[in-house]
């Protein structure tokens, strides 16, 4: 009796996670966006480079742009937006029980909506909008076309993005929890465990990576049981999601740990703010992701992470080492189907060693605000800039390269994630006054890329605001763009579009624009449409431009004030 009790207790404690209090959602309001099987190549919460995926992405059911696309509910349109990045060209629909669905990336809207985005781009001057129809002015019912599939924005093969979000918060909702159908009777598969050894303030002095074997849906390490020289540690999970129609690596719905059948750790991918968004850099192993591109889930808490998808946390997630007592640990990794893969394996402490210590020059709490500041460089760090305290290794150097008007500043490394923007100012050196408003503050990335950060004169530095930390220095741009014809001759009689690629010699900064660009024909402005990941503008032929001689004026600037114009004429 008192057995059968235990196995009750055991079984309660393993299933609990996936019992957890979670808020019902309508599940035969919404149908699918589109008319075919849907087969994903993103999910909900998916692990992105610094931030969470906020939707579902649907394949195209041919591999190509074009096919339609369905409003899931009766709704109004309540935005439209244009972008030459991000989500590219998206429709979002108000729905009257209270959700929102949102379609990215898309080719074409209905040609209401085209005329509506067109005339308030021409109003405005400008290829990128942000509008919001009065409620009512567009309608569509439940599977009335709202558009076609595309690939616009930062979108590199033909997809829908599909979101549902709470109309008041604006909060993203998991899709599948909605009731859309996928088939999907795979388990998720459990490729690495990390372990991190720490100290008691829960900094990492260690890491070690084990690969189990696996046997059906269960996943076992070597041995079994692993001797760790640590009074306590962290684990983190490399596990992704396959379905039945798709190849791809998906982002797992939930993770669960247990430690001795107990439940102490947990996360699942229901629902976030996109505020939070960027505390994935805590979630994840920031080292693994941009060093190797190798995503873990870290299944214990820095102390600077503020995500909200962990329901349950016993001590932070961090387990407790014994010396002659090993611990049992059970780690599931579960979609949105019920498929569920599990790793067990038992740990205990062997002899703890000192721990090697890295070379630094200040400590950084991350809950407080931090200055640095001399002759040369300033640096400011707002409180909960970093996620954990940063013993940040800082020095200078003189770089004899050209264009570099500084010393060239080491803060720290590329692989330790910043959430907030943090100030920057770098004194010059020999720099001429001739040059002051070509100057900017240069960002090199691990691959010697240069990325212009912006600045301004405050003090005698060059200042900015910088999300990365690395090498800095101050360069300058005195080249103009660059503008490439890819579709146009003086003759354009039968073309439909007009295109040019327009570059700089420098990347810019999220925070920084990149190019701007105004383009004429005849003195009047006209439209061209921006795909940021192609660096492409084009201008679609609607009979606006008569037929006859015309000129095409297109002038294009840089951050640093460089101008390029490409003037031509030519016949329609």
């Amino acid at each position: 009796m008192i057995q059968r009790l235990l196995l009750l207790l055991t079984l309660i404690s393993i299933f609990a996670f996936a019992n957890i209090d979670r808020k019902e959602y309508p599940q035969d309001y919404f149908r699918s966006p589109v008319n075919h099987e849907i087969r994903l190549s993103g999910t909900f919460g998916e692990l992105r480079p610094n931030h969470l995926h906020a939707g579902i992405d649907i394949k195209a059911v041919n591999g190509k742009i074009g096919q339609p696309l369905f409003a899931v509910a009766d709704g109004y349109v309540s935005r439209v937006k244009m972008q030459s990045g991000s989500y590219g060209k998206v429709l979002y629909i108000s729905h009257p029980n209270g959700y929102t669905s949102v379609y990215a990336h898309l080719h074409k809207f209905t040609p209401e909506l085209e005329k509506y985005v067109k005339e308030a781009q021409y109003r405005k001057k400008a290829f990128e909008v942000d509008l919001y129809p009065e409620a009512g002015k567009f309608k569509f019912n439940q599977s009335q076309k709202i558009g076609t599939l595309g690939l616009s924005g930062r979108s590199y093969g033909p997809h829908l993005h599909f979101e549902i979000r709470d109309s008041g918060t604006e909060k993203p909702i998991n899709p599948l929890l909605f009731g859309l159908k996928i088939k999907d009777t795979r388990a998720p598969m459990i490729n690495e465990l990390k372990v991190y050894y720490l100290n008691d303030k829960r900094e990492t002095t260690n890491t070690k990576i084990y690969t189990p074997t696996k046997s059906g849906s269960k996943h076992r390490l070597k041995g079994d049981t692993i001797s760790l020289s640590a009074w306590r540690v962290g684990f983190g999970l490399k596990t992704y999601d396959n379905m039945n129609s798709s190849s791809n690596w998906n982002g797992v719905f939930a993770v669960s740990m247990y430690q001795d059948d107990k439940l102490i750790y947990g996360f699942e991918m229901e629902t976030f703010d996109f505020g939070e968004s960027r505390y994935i850099n805590a979630h994840l192993d920031y080292e693994e992701q941009v060093a190797k591109k190798s995503y873990f889930n870290r299944c214990y808490a820095l102390p600077g992470n503020r995500l909200s998808i962990y329901p349950e946390q016993k001590n932070d997630g961090v387990i407790k080492l014994h010396k002659n007592k090993a611990s049992k640990i059970t780690m599931v990794s579960e979609d949105l189907s019920g498929n569920k893969s599990k790793l067990e394996f038992w740990v205990k402490r062997k002899k703890v060693k000192p721990a090697d210590t890295n070379p630094y020059n200040y400590l950084l709490p991350y809950d407080e605000e931090n200055i640095i500041s001399n002759e040369s460089v300033y640096l400011y760090f707002p409180a909960r800039c970093l996620y954990e305290n940063l013993y940040m290794e800082y020095h200078s150097s003189r770089e004899k390269s050209t264009n570099i008007y500084s010393s060239v500043h080491h803060v720290h490394n590329y692989k330790t994630p910043v959430h907030r923007y943090f100030d920057i100012g770098i004194r010059p050196i020999g720099l001429p006054d001739s040059l002051r408003n070509k100057a900017f503050i240069a960002y090199c990335d691990k691959k010697n890329v240069i990325s212009n950060c912006g600045g301004k004169w405050k003090d005698g530095k060059l200042q900015t605001k910088v999300r990365d930390l690395g090498d800095y220095s101050i360069m300058t741009d005195t080249e103009s763009p660059k503008i490439v014809p890819k579709n146009f001759k003086s003759n354009m009689k039968g073309f439909n579009t007009m295109s040019f690629k327009i570059t700089d010699n420098f990347k810019a900064a999220k925070n920084v624009t990149y190019l701007d660009y105004r383009a004429t024909v005849d003195g009047e402005w006209i439209l061209m449409e921006y795909d940021a990941k192609s660096d492409l503008i084009t201008h679609r032929f609607d009979g606006s431009i008569e037929r006859g001689e015309h000129v095409l004026r297109l002038r294009v600037e840089d951050n640093c004030g460089n101008v390029k114009v490409f003037k031509k004429k030519f016949r329609r």
